[in-house]
């Protein structure tokens, strides 16, 4: 479903994490999440149910309100309509395939158009569709799968842009060199692919990847000990409790294999449910440790745009945002060398010693020993707030009135006491849209000291606050570099 905050002053939807057994419906992707929809000055708002993964209702048009009664008849519907989007085999049926896929000693097929390797009984059903032949499917192609199947790129589900090979490299070595055996991939094809070629190669020390993806094509190529069906908005495994068992048996360290978690989410992402999903793969990883063992929490490389650093920072205090300017192959603006606004936002974010990742310099990174950290050389450390302060690759500025460091194209507005835009609106600053609970404008609703006052009716959950699904697209188109040069900040 695709939520709109029509007035932003008049009412808000938040996340609803819900604790206990009470068990969400499902739509294709899984349970879905619950969301309560808050008028400002009102005591209780709605609650619905959408789906955890699109915010499209033409991608998903699942949508339930808590409170109704659905029949019988309305359950064995969805759930028949949920059946017939299923993946057409399942993972066992597609290793199968492809083991006869590798057999064939002529004429290798690849459709195109449903994305499907082709045994030879199906060729005359697929004869109208776009074909690979057998030159273009080479075992050397085979081996990146992500060079076949077509990037999923609608920006209100999939969103899948895949790293470029320089990222992927320096991803994997930085990994290699800190001692990681095992790297979990959540939403990581490329990666996987990476360290899967590194081990047939054998110029370096094997690892062991297993990759967790929305998208059910790469369980053509890969066999259920390598890739499990995943939704990480709902921490939901499609296989079941066999899948989420073959997590659990990859994240223990058996013979010293250290573990290491690298996700690179949908950019319009919901940080909250994101941040539960991974708790959750983190407190499993953290029984399966020894009493002996001294890292007590799981190491994570969260990769997201340098604008959430707020919110990821709320979720993991222990995680640092690193310079590192993250590149994709398939994605029009995030490209490695641009500079000024044409910078790529996304950064790393980690619980990783910051001085332990080791930035290439030959890229223009520096090591600041102020900071104890490798920051981009245009992050110039500030002195007064004694810090390398730069969030975007530009040289920020001191504003000695708000006692910071801002943006170079900001300057400080005395009617409205802080740093801004120049043709900023003058008395709207943000945030000031106050409390929907008591409607003071020192707090968001979310720490208001009235709202557990006032709720004494939600024992079961706990509220997650975040203003969504397309103010998070607001914060990132706000913060793209493909917006018109009068609103770049």
């Amino acid at each position: 479903m695709q939520l709109k905050e029509s007035d932003e002053d008049g009412f808000g939807i938040e996340i609803v994490l819900q604790q206990g057994d009470r068990k969400a419906p499902s739509c294709v992707h899984g349970p879905t999440l619950l969301f309560e929809k808050v008028c400002k000055g009102e005591e209780k708002g709605r609650r619905f149910y959408a789906c955890s993964a699109c915010r499209d209702r033409k991608e998903c048009n699942f949508f339930q309100w808590e409170d109704d009664k659905v029949s019988e008849a309305r359950l064995l519907a969805r759930e028949e309509e949920n059946r017939s989007k299923m993946p057409p085999f399942t993972h066992q049926e597609y290793c199968s395939r492809f083991r006869k896929f590798l057999a064939l000693p002529l004429g290798r097929r690849f459709c195109q158009d449903c994305q499907l390797l082709l045994l030879p009984g199906e060729w005359e059903i697929h004869a109208s569709h776009k074909m690979s032949q057998a030159d273009d499917i080479t075992e050397a192609r085979l081996s990146r799968p992500s060079l076949m199947l077509k990037p999923l790129e609608n920006k209100k589900s999939n969103a899948q842009y895949l790293f470029a090979d320089r990222s992927c490299h320096f991803l994997l070595d930085t990994l290699a060199k800190l001692g990681y055996r095992k790297v979990l991939c959540v939403g990581t094809p490329r990666l996987h692919e990476l360290i899967k070629l590194r081990n047939q190669e054998g110029k370096s020390d094997p690892m062991k990847s297993l990759l967790l993806d929305i998208d059910f094509r790469y369980a053509q190529f890969y066999g259920t000990d390598e890739f499990c069906h995943y939704n990480m908005f709902n921490h939901h495994f499609f296989g079941g409790e066999a899948a989420s068992g073959v997590l659990r048996a990859f994240l223990g360290e058996e013979d010293g294999e250290k573990v290491i978690m690298v996700s690179d989410p949908p950019f319009g992402g919901l940080v909250k449910p994101l941040a539960h999903s991974f708790s959750q793969i983190a407190e499993t990883w953290r029984e399966l440790q020894t009493s002996e063992g001294g890292v007590v929490e799981m190491p994570i490389v969260w990769i997201f745009p340098y604008f959430f650093e707020p919110r990821i920072l709320e979720c993991f205090p222990s995680f640092t945002m690193l310079d590192y300017q993250v590149d994709y192959d398939n994605h029009p603006l995030y490209k490695h060398g641009k500079t000024g606004r044409k910078q790529s936002p996304v950064r790393l974010f980690t619980n990783l010693a910051p001085r332990d990742v080791v930035l290439p310099r030959e890229e223009g990174y520096r090591f600041c020993k102020v900071c104890a950290r490798y920051v981009w050389s245009g992050n110039k450390h500030c002195t007064k707030c004694n810090l390398c302060p730069s969030k975007d690759g530009r040289v920020w500025k001191h504003c000695s009135e708000c006692q910071k460091c801002v943006k170079p194209s900001w300057r400080h507005c005395q009617s409205c006491a802080r740093c801004a835009l120049p043709d900023h609106p003058c008395g709207n600053s943000p945030g000031l849209e106050g409390c929907f609970n008591c409607g003071s404008l020192k707090h968001k609703r979310r720490a208001c000291p009235l709202k557990d006052k006032r709720r004494t009716d939600n024992k079961d959950s706990f509220i997650c606050s975040m203003r969504l699904w397309t103010k998070t697209f607001y914060i990132f188109k706000d913060s793209c570099p493909s917006k018109k040069k009068e609103r770049r900040q």
